[in-house]
């Protein structure tokens, strides 16, 4: 469909739709946004807004994103901006997943046995120690981290030995069973 074939209520739509996807890209930190192919003009409108506080004045920089993203092509942003949700979810997947285990093992005796036999190179040891100083420093929530740090630092060993073995798969933890 031409441009001029276009109804104005498909133009105001799309124009919603960019200046979320620029409200979006907004909200990101400066890591994550330094990742994404942000042409240098959009880049700076970004970094204005969000320095702008003014009700008003952040509204039209909003508009002025919106209308700067009409101006380019935003398959490659969004396919980045995709990539970037999916691995935020991943993060907070493996992070519940470490949770999971973390209060499965100070629980019962019985996940210790579960936990290695699902993680064949963890230092049975070690983890017996960490959860033993958990269980008897209840009050002391360093022992806890630690656990967590254990766990959460086994699960990514596993994840890339799995990752270097076959790049397709994804670097997110099994499930706790």
């Amino acid at each position: 469909m031409s441009e001029e074939a276009t109804s104005k209520s498909a133009r105001k739509r799309d124009a919603r739709r960019l200046k979320a996807l620029g409200q979006q890209l907004a909200d990101l930190n400066d890591a994550q946004r330094a990742t994404l192919p942000l042409p240098d003009v959009l880049a700076k409108a970004i970094a204005d807004y969000r320095r702008i506080t003014a009700h008003e004045a952040k509204r039209r920089q909003g508009q002025f994103i919106g209308a700067l993203m009409r101006k380019i092509d935003i398959t490659a942003l969004e396919t980045a901006l995709d990539g970037l949700s999916r691995n935020s979810a991943a993060t907070r997947f493996a992070h519940h997943e470490t949770e999971r285990w973390r209060d499965l093992l100070i629980a019962e005796d019985a996940a210790l046995t579960t936990y290695v036999q699902a993680h064949p190179g963890t230092d049975r040891t070690h983890l017996r120690g960490l959860i033993r100083n958990a269980r008897s420093r209840t009050e002391d929530p360093a022992a806890f981290r630690a656990l967590f740090r254990y766990l959460r630092d086994n699960h990514q060993r596993e994840a890339e030995a799995r990752h270097a073995a076959d790049p397709a798969v994804e670097l997110v933890p099994p499930t706790v069973t």
